[in-house]
């Protein structure tokens, strides 16, 4: 697939000679980061000077952020700060938007995700995506997860990988019974595992998460929570929420975004979790993780 760098001014994007290359990383061997420090040290993800439109609309405006390996990082904001924008420049998803543009860069392991040579269907194999709701293809439990992994033609034995990929979603011992059951039947709280699991499948490094509690009840809720921690043994996530309780209870680092009076989301305000719940530095952010506005 040939892949496309953003015009500016919101133009089509014009064509790139020749066949696509890959994004340079390597599942079992991470590119090595640009900058100086060990792998450990640098960030998984950055953000430099990250402004995204709509057309001529501004939504997000000059966002840094890094976005650390093994780690879970909250976007919390107002509706309309561009949290999910931010969060979907990271797999490309704007991308299918018509007449979107980024400046600035994404870099993950110092590559720029918006290169011209990056193919973003790479992009979106190596970055998992769990959405609000579930939803579940509707094919069999075992299919959804194996759906990933034969389109991208994986090699391997699919049995097993099916079955790893349910056990780190903490899925199996509920359907391994079941595998040719629709992923449908399953509860919604069960649902979102299964999607979690379908993310996973395809083994990428970082995953994404736009409000995947929002649609389930207070025992749900814990329970992907709790298998979210269990992921970043192997995962990094980055995850959106206007639950300040799961970010204060999930997250490792959080990011306070607001909206200036052009409606662009900026950040106010970025931090290990406890200090922005407990000490933040800004009284913006004190008022809006304490309920006083958003």
């Amino acid at each position: 697939m040939t892949s496309t760098p953003p015009a500016p001014d919101g133009a089509p994007p014009a064509a790139v000679d020749g066949p696509a290359v890959s994004l340079r990383i390597d599942a079992a061997t991470p590119l090595e980061p640009h900058a100086t420090g060990s792998a450990e040290e640098q960030p998984v993800l950055a953000f430099r000077g990250v402004h995204f439109y709509y057309g001529s609309f501004r939504a997000v405006k000059d966002v840094t952020v890094d976005i650390h390996r093994n780690r879970i990082t909250a976007l919390i904001g107002p509706s309309g700060c561009g949290k999910s924008t931010l969060l979907r420049t990271i797999n490309r998803m704007n991308d299918l938007i018509p007449h979107t543009r980024l400046e600035g860069q994404v870099l993950f392991h110092g590559e720029n995700l918006y290169a011209p040579y990056v193919d973003p269907v790479e992009v979106r194999r190596r970055v998992g995506m769990v959405f609000q709701k579930p939803n579940p293809f509707p094919k069999s439990i075992y299919d959804n997860v194996a759906f990933g992994p034969r389109v991208t033609g994986m090699k391997g034995n699919l049995d097993d990988l099916v079955e790893a990929s349910l056990r780190r979603a903490a899925l199996w011992n509920e359907v391994k019974d079941k595998l040719k059951q629709s992923g449908l039947s399953l509860s919604g709280g069960q649902q979102q595992r299964l999607c979690i699991a379908r993310a996973i499948a395809t083994e990428p490094e970082l995953i994404l998460m736009d409000e995947p509690c929002s649609a389930l009840d207070p025992r749900a809720t814990l329970q992907i929570e709790d298998l979210m921690a269990e992921l970043t043994e192997r995962y990094t996530i980055v995850i959106v929420t206007h639950n300040m309780q799961q970010a204060a209870r999930a997250s490792d680092y959080t990011v306070f975004l607001n909206m200036a009076e052009d409606r662009a989301g900026y950040i106010v305000e970025q931090d290990e979790t406890t200090r922005i719940f407990t000490n933040p530095a800004n009284k913006m952010t004190e008022d809006y993780v304490s309920g006083r506005f958003g």
